[in-house]
């Protein structure tokens, strides 16, 4: 079958990707002590924050993990219906913010790092393109100024800039 037949299909099977997705969420946050705080998602997930990061993370360091999470559910599931098989994925993120409050993030830039068969670059751009432009929820909830860059590795190779 041709990469590009196999890509038409990749797009078909996509409507059941995210047909299980809630539309309304909700979590709760508490405080413990000092700055620290403990918020625990509607499934009963915690996560900790902490301005000082003694006993848990800064809230953008979630926020740069959140992004990290959403892009690699997508991109390791389409690139799995894509027919690549994975030995490992890693995904290295980064964020540079503003100096003065509001500290928000200027830009971040993300590096996916795969190793495994059946890895080309048209279907990591597909798969990177797919997460950017129409699934991954938190890229669409960020500020729309953001710079982000994506830079993909296969096997140990060159990095090469998606964009």
């Amino acid at each position: 079958m041709s990469e590009e037949k196999e890509i038409a299909e990749l797009d078909e099977k996509l409507g059941d990707y995210k047909t299980k997705v809630k539309t309304a969420t909700r979590g709760i946050l508490t405080w413990d002590k000092d700055l620290i705080f403990t918020g625990r998602t509607s499934s009963g997930y915690p996560i900790e924050f902490d301005a000082r990061v003694e006993w848990g993370c800064m809230p953008t360091e979630g926020l740069l993990l959140s992004l990290a999470g959403c892009m690699s559910i997508d991109s390791v599931s389409f690139l799995r219906k894509m027919k690549c098989e994975f030995k490992s994925y890693k995904l290295e993120i980064s964020g540079d913010r503003n100096p003065v409050p509001p500290q928000y993030y200027k830009s971040i830039h993300m590096k996916l790092i795969f190793e495994g068969e059946g890895f080309t670059d048209k279907k990591i751009r597909r798969a990177i393109a797919l997460s950017q432009e129409k699934y991954c929820s938190v890229y669409h909830s960020l500020r729309k100024d953001l710079k982000v860059s994506v830079g993909y590795v296969i096997n140990n190779g060159e990095e090469v800039k998606y964009k």
